[in-house]
């Protein structure tokens, strides 16, 4: 059986449907599934067992010798959450834990880390992981996930094999709960579909124009390619960036949205807010190098392909992945 934790989110629940697609249902799926506007995400799918978060370290104790694969997706991701007791203990102790049973018992395991950890990009976006120690995140999320790289760096045991991904910026289906903290094309596609309009945060960059921010978006179908890719080859243990490796503007992604919309393009800008605007990200990009040395060879979706697929498919049907 393969464990997927955070099943009933994002990326998880599409990465459940991709195995579901494979003709792999000897999953159990572990997220907090009190949350009723998670469960569209998840209804539909196969799956063998549902466990909930808290109860599932205890759980995966007593029934580790069934668990071939740990893909832990599941996270406290919210960037403007300033609390560090709740990513201390949902992104870095239970992620421990997991790690330490999947060492114990020797079963390989994928675990999600994010692009948040290189802060303003001071070292740079390659996934070398002698920089990892150097890095400053801005936000007590991108803490949470670069303490959990250190400590995993830091480990002489280890399961037999273990990958960690740099999620750069994912947009696609089934992020429709994540209310403020879904992907920029989320908000464009209802703010246009509303107003006919979209709003884009200032440059407070002088090295930026507005709407010239550059991100790595990169398409969930991409990302739950790569974690399918990971469970079926053999590569090498380490860190790796999980991104199209092609920044790109939020003007061009805008452009995109109207584009697939048939609407016009009216673009407002408005200013960052206060709380925020310090630990604004204005560029990243995600060497891709790594992973494409240990061979993975599909094309990345490009932004507008992706943009296009996710409105006319998903958020114009209001379908699910």
């Amino acid at each position: 059986m393969i464990v997927v934790t955070g099943a009933a989110g994002f990326i998880g629940s599409c990465f459940l449907t991709k195995l579901n697609l494979a003709g792999i249902d000897e999953v159990v799926i572990v997220d907090d599934f009190s949350k009723q506007d998670k469960e569209k995400n998840y209804h539909s799918k196969k799956y063998y067992q549902k466990i909930e978060r808290n109860a599932f370290i205890d759980w995966f104790k007593i029934h580790a010798a069934q668990i071939k694969y740990v893909v832990h997706i599941g996270a406290r991701t919210d960037t403007t959450e300033f609390n560090k007791q709740i990513f201390d203990e949902l992104n870095i102790s239970y992620s421990q834990a997991i790690w330490n049973i999947c060492t114990n018992k020797q079963i390989p395991l994928i675990y999600i880390s994010s692009a948040a950890t290189y802060g303003l990009g001071e070292y740079g976006y390659d996934d070398d992981e002698k920089i990892i120690p150097k890095l400053i995140p801005l936000n007590p999320y991108g803490d949470s996930k670069n303490d959990f790289d250190k400590w995993v760096l830091a480990q002489t045991l280890t399961p037999p094999m273990w990958h960690g991904f740099k999620f750069f910026n994912v947009y696609g289906p089934n992020e429709n709960h994540k209310a403020r903290m879904a992907s920029v094309i989320f908000h464009a596609y209802h703010q246009i579909l509303k107003n006919k309009s979209m709003k884009l945060f200032k440059s407070h960059n002088p090295n930026y124009k507005d709407g010239e921010q550059l991100r790595d978006f990169v398409y969930v179908q991409d990302v739950i390619d790569v974690l399918f890719f990971t469970i079926n080859q053999t590569i090498n243990n380490g860190i790796y960036n999980l991104g199209s490796g092609k920044a790109r503007t939020f003007l061009d992604l805008t452009k995109a949205t109207f584009k697939a919309l048939s609407v016009s393009e009216n673009i407002d800008f408005i200013d960052t807010p206060l709380d925020i605007r310090d630990k604004y990200q204005y560029f990243t990009e995600a060497n891709m190098t790594k992973l494409i040395q240990q061979g993975y060879t599909k094309p990345f979706t490009t932004l507008e392909e992706g943009v296009t697929q996710y409105v006319h498919n998903y958020l114009m049907q209001n379908k699910y992945f």
